[in-house]
C-alpha cells in the first residue's frame, strides 16, 4: 500500500470511461454503416431493426446473468472475459456473409433458408457482440461501488457513462472515413481491435481496494467513509442473493421499470439518427460526420453534469435517494423539446439535430442517476444482479422500440411520409423521462435502505 497521499480512483475511473468508449464505438460502427450496407444488400427498415433488435434482445437476456457471472469471476476477470468477447464479436461482422452463407446452408432445415444471407450473418455477429457487452455496466457499476464513497459514486458513474458519448462521437469521425478508404470490413476489424489495446491495462492496474497496492491507507480509510446512517450493511455478507429475493423489492422494481422505459429512447437514438439524416435530408457516408459529432459532444457534457446535480441537493440536506430523484425529475423535462424535431425539422437540419441532442444529454445525465439509485439502496453483493435486472429490462425496451420503429417506418414509407413514422417515434422519446420518474416515485417513495439480504 502506498504511503503517500493518493487519488488512485481517478485512474480507475479512468479506465472505466475507456472501456465504455470502446464499447459504444463496437456499438455504433453498425448503425454508420448501415446506410452503405442497405444500398449494398438491398435491406428493408424491417431487416435492419431485426438486425439491431438481435443485439438488443442477446444484450437483455445476457445482462440477466452478467452480473452473477462478475460477482463469481471477481470484478478483474469478469471485464476481462466481457472486453475479450465483445472485440471478437465486433470484428466478427467483417465475416458476416461468409458466416450467414454457413448457417444458411447447415441450419436452413429450420426455416432461415428464407432470410437473407446477409441478415442472418448480421444477427449472428449482433449476438455475439451483445453477448460481451453485456458485461461492462454490471462491471463497472460495481467498481464503482467499491473504489468511491456514496457522495461521489454519481458523479463517477457520469464521467465513466460519458465513455459512451465519446465512443459516439469518435465513431462518425472514423467509421466513415475508414470505409471509404478501406472497406466496411475494414472498419468492423479496425475498430474491433481497440479492446485488446484496454485490457492491457485493466489487467495492469486494477485490482480490488483492500488489495491495492498504489492506494494510501488516507485514500482507502475515504473509499470505505459514507454518510453517516447511509451506509448499507449486509447482515449475511457472505449468502448468495437470489434473484427471487430481490423481486420483492419496490426498489428493484423501480429501477427495472426506468430502464423498460428509457433505454429504448437511447436504444433508438444511437440505431436510427443516421438512417433518419440519410431519410430526411438525403445525408449519407461523411456528410453525417460533423452533425452526429456535435450531437454527441452534447450529449458528453449531459452525462457529467447530470452526474454532478444530484450534490445541488444533496448541500441543502437531502439525503443521497432524495436528492437523486429530485434532480432525474428537473433531468426528465430536457426530452420535451424533441417533440419540436419533426415539426421544425424543415428550417434546417440542425434544428433536429440540436434538440435531439438536447434530448439525448437529458438520457444520459438520467442514466447517471438511475444506474446510482441502485448503490443508494442495495448492499454491494446484491449490486451486479439489480444492474443485471434493470438492464435487461431496459434491452427489451430497446427491442420493442426498434421492431416498432422500423414497422412504423416501413409503413409510412410505403404511403409516402414516413416523417410520420419518425414523429410518432420523438414524441415517445420526449414523454418517456416523465412517465418512468412518476412510476418509480409512486414505488419508492421515500429513500429506504434494504438491510435484511
Amino acid at each position: 500500500m502506498s504511503t503517500t497521499k493518493t487519488n488512485f480512483r481517478w485512474t480507475v475511473v479512468a479506465l472505466l470511461f475507456f472501456a465504455t468508449t470502446i464499447n459504444y464505438l463496437d456499438r455504433q460502427v453498425l448503425s454508420l454503416l448501415y446506410p452503405m450496407l442497405q444500398e449494398k444488400f438491398g435491406w428493408t427498415n424491417s431487416q435492419y431493426a431485426n438486425i439491431a433488435s438481435a443485439f438488443q434482445f442477446t444484450y437483455a437476456v445476457c445482462l440477466l446473468f452478467a452480473g452473477r457471472v462478475i460477482d463469481k469471476l471477481g470484478t478483474k476477470s469478469g471485464y476481462a472475459w466481457a472486453i475479450i468477447i465483445w472485440s471478437i464479436g465486433a470484428i466478427v461482422h467483417a465475416l458476416a456473409i461468409p458466416i450467414g452463407e454457413f448457417l444458411v446452408n447447415t441450419l436452413g432445415w429450420i426455416g432461415i433458408a428464407a432470410v437473407p444471407v446477409s441478415v442472418v450473418g448480421f444477427i449472428f455477429s449482433r449476438a455475439l457482440l451483445a453477448l460481451g457487452e453485456a458485461g461492462n455496466f454490471p462491471a463497472a457499476i460495481k467498481v464503482t461501488a467499491e473504489y468511491f464513497p456514496k457522495k461521489e459514486r454519481s458523479f463517477a458513474t457520469g464521467i465513466f457513462n460519458s465513455g459512451a458519448n465519446v465512443g459516439a462521437v469518435l465513431a462518425p469521425l472514423s467509421v466513415p472515413w475508414i470505409a471509404a478508404e478501406y472497406g466496411w470490413e475494414m472498419a468492423f476489424i479496425i475498430i474491433g481491435a481497440i479492446g485488446f489495446l484496454w485490457l492491457f491495462f485493466w489487467l495492469y492496474y486494477y485490482a480490488p481496494p483492500a488489495e491495492q497496492k498504489r492506494l494510501s491507507a488516507e485514500e482507502l480509510a475515504y473509499i470505505s467513509s459514507s454518510e453517516a446512517g447511509e451506509e448499507i450493511i449486509s447482515k449475511t455478507p457472505d449468502q448468495k442473493v437470489k434473484w427471487t429475493q430481490l423481486f420483492r423489492y419496490n426498489q428493484t422494481w423501480a429501477f427495472t421499470f426506468g430502464k423498460f422505459m428509457t433505454d429504448g429512447v437511447w436504444w433508438f437514438f444511437l440505431f436510427w439518427l443516421p438512417a433518419y439524416l440519410k431519410e430526411k435530408y438525403g445525408m449519407t457516408g461523411t456528410d453525417t460526420m460533423l452533425p452526429l459529432v456535435v450531437l454527441y459532444s452534447m450529449v458528453m457534457i449531459g452525462s457529467v453534469a447530470g452526474g454532478w446535480f444530484p450534490a445541488y441537493f444533496m448541500k441543502k440536506g437531502y439525503n443521497a435517494y432524495e436528492g437523486r430523484m429530485r434532480a432525474m425529475f428537473i433531468i426528465a423535462l430536457f426530452p420535451l423539446v424533441v417533440l419540436a424535431a419533426q415539426p421544425l425539422g424543415n428550417i434546417s437540419f440542425w434544428v433536429p439535430v440540436l434538440l435531439i441532442g438536447i434530448g439525448a444529454s437529458a438520457h444520459q445525465a438520467w442514466s447517471a442517476n438511475i444506474f446510482t439509485t441502485v448503490s443508494d439502496m442495495f448492499p454491494n453483493k446484491a449490486i451486479a444482479s439489480v444492474v443485471g435486472i434493470g438492464g435487461m429490462a431496459g434491452g427489451i425496451g430497446g427491442v420493442l422500440t426498434t421492431k416498432v420503429g422500423g414497422a412504423l417506418f416501413d409503413h409510412y414509407k410505403a404511403l409516402g411520409h414516413i416523417e410520420t413514422g419518425y414523429t410518432i417515434m420523438f414524441s415517445f422519446c420526449a414523454i418517456a423521462y416523465l412517465i418512468a420518474w412518476f412510476v418509480m416515485k409512486s414505488l419508492v417513495p421515500k429513500f429506504k435502505k434494504i438491510e435484511d439480504l
